[in-house]
């Protein structure tokens, strides 16, 4: 095994500086239109291209078509910390957020697109900064969806090759991986389009119907609001939680969508699994709050639909105060924090499929204890299940709990009672954001300690990229030559 080419790493993170130079400027139309100092995101701008022209070298006969898969690992990874790390800087640098600790766990929260944050009156925050925020997801969302369906693909990973469960999305949709990206760039920008002007039609200004679009759309959760959605009206509840429901679906159904290969479409059984479940979720909730509440059926439904997918797609976004709820529907609730959307799509969790997967193994297990003799394979999408393929499915489940009661149980030691700190690393792992107890919809995370927002910041970048992606770098057979 040949060493890792640190020049190529370099020159990577050097390109993903370049391009993380210009995203604060965006902010500067926004900061002009309402009379805000635009310093923090000029400085912003200087201080990021200044690195990314000192760590430029012009010199390096350095080719990025012939990354090996562990130069591709820890690339993704460092790319991420990187972007982090000076997605940070417009809020320290304007003093909305004067601690480091809580503008990176801030930064974290919205590149991978979690929406769990430390500000407890954001209303009272400059536009400019709002819309930064907002900004941050929707940049992270774009590259989340880059990163899946392009990226590591292409670098043989597991459990991206689930998309066509044969070598890479790229070899099955288009030879060339540019033209995937800019067809996928074109049907994230639409959905970003229909919803601002379906948003902006209600009672939301233009401003807050690009925030919120900004923010669902990557499936993010950061609200202009201190109380989320609740505010709003019934129309642009429907709305948003429509597009939530858009946005958790595969953006390779889209693509198959625009080509009218509606075989594909209607062969995608994780895309059938994710409606159905959705629906059979929001009948259980509207059940309960009509079972044990007060509600009217039409109050209690669209409640039920915003909230379940919501958390179905790993938003975050809140109607509603849940913790107000009866026990079993905050119970239910809390296990949708472990469900996910489809592979493919912005959102985080464990995603439909894998999910799907584990259930058809179970239903295997079972026809093998009636029928002994029975030959079992497991199909998805009418192709045969690898057992490689198939074991890391079941692996990557049993690891994401397994992180997840380590992490709960840290979090309790730091300081936090068992049901903030069990929800907390629920939603940080599914980039879902709000929790329950003292991280619930209408609270934030800024009473936790730091160590504690370092531990949740951490597990939103695992969360984000998967777990493998982050882990494989502390194995001793990737650094060993």
């Amino acid at each position: 095994m040949k060493l890792i080419n640190l020049l190529v790493i370099l020159r990577i993170l050097t390109i993903i500086l370049f391009l993380e130079s210009f995203f604060p400027l965006l902010c500067l139309p926004v900061a002009f239109i309402y009379n805000e100092s635009p310093s923090p995101f000029i400085w912003s701008f200087a201080v990021t291209i200044v690195l990314a022209l000192i760590l430029f070298n012009p010199r390096q006969n350095v080719t990025l078509q012939k990354i090996s898969n562990r130069e591709g690992f820890l690339a993704v990874t460092l790319s991420w910390l990187l972007v982090i790390v000076f997605g940070a800087l417009p809020y320290t640098i304007s003093g909305t957020i004067p601690s480091f600790v809580d503008a990176f766990f801030e930064s974290c929260s919205g590149f991978s697109t979690t929406g769990s944050s430390i500000l407890s009156d954001v209303e009272s925050l400059p536009k400019s900064i709002l819309f930064w925020r907002s900004l941050t997801h929707w940049i992270g969302g774009l590259g989340i969806i880059v990163l899946m369906i392009i990226i590591l693909p292409s670098l043989k990973i597991t459990g991206y090759q689930l998309f066509s469960l044969e070598s890479s999305l790229t070899e099955k949709i288009h030879p060339k991986t540019k033209a995937i990206g800019f067809r996928f760039l074109f049907i994230y920008l639409g959905l970003s389009f229909f919803e601002v002007i379906l948003l902006d039609a209600g009672e939301m200004n233009l401003f807050d119907s690009i925030c919120h679009t900004f923010g669902t759309v990557a499936t993010g959760g950061f609200s202009t609001k201190n109380t989320s959605i609740l505010d709003y009206s019934a129309y642009s509840q429907y709305i948003i939680a429509l597009f939530m429901l858009l946005s958790g679906v595969s953006f390779v159904i889209y693509y198959y969508l625009v080509k009218l290969n509606f075989r594909k479409i209607g062969k995608n059984e994780e895309l059938w699994f994710y409606l159905t479940s959705a629906i059979i979720a929001i009948a259980i909730a509207t059940s309960i709050l009509l079972a044990e509440t007060n509600k009217p059926f039409e109050d209690a439904f669209r409640e039920s639909s915003f909230q379940v997918i919501s958390i179905v797609t790993c938003t975050g976004y809140t109607s509603a105060d849940y913790l107000l709820w009866p026990q079993t529907g905050i119970l239910f609730l809390f296990l949708l924090m472990f469900a996910g959307g489809s592979t493919g799509s912005t959102s985080g969790g464990i995603k439909m499929i894998r999910h799907l997967v584990v259930i058809k193994n179970i239903k295997s297990a079972f026809v093998k204890l009636i029928h002994p003799n029975a030959l079992t394979q497991v199909k998805l999408n009418d192709n045969l299940l690898s057992i490689k393929t198939n074991i890391s499915i079941i692996s990557f489940v049993v690891l994401y709990l397994f992180i997840f009661l380590i992490g709960a149980i840290i979090v309790v030691i730091t300081g936090s009672d068992p049901v903030s700190a069990a929800s907390a690393v629920a939603a940080s792992m599914a980039n879902l954001g709000p929790g329950l107890g003292t991280v619930g919809p209408m609270s934030n995370y800024a009473h936790l300690p730091d160590l504690t927002k370092i531990v949740l910041s951490l597990l939103m970048i695992i969360g984000r990229l998967e777990i493998y992606t982050v882990f494989i770098l502390f194995t001793k057979s990737f650094w060993r030559l």
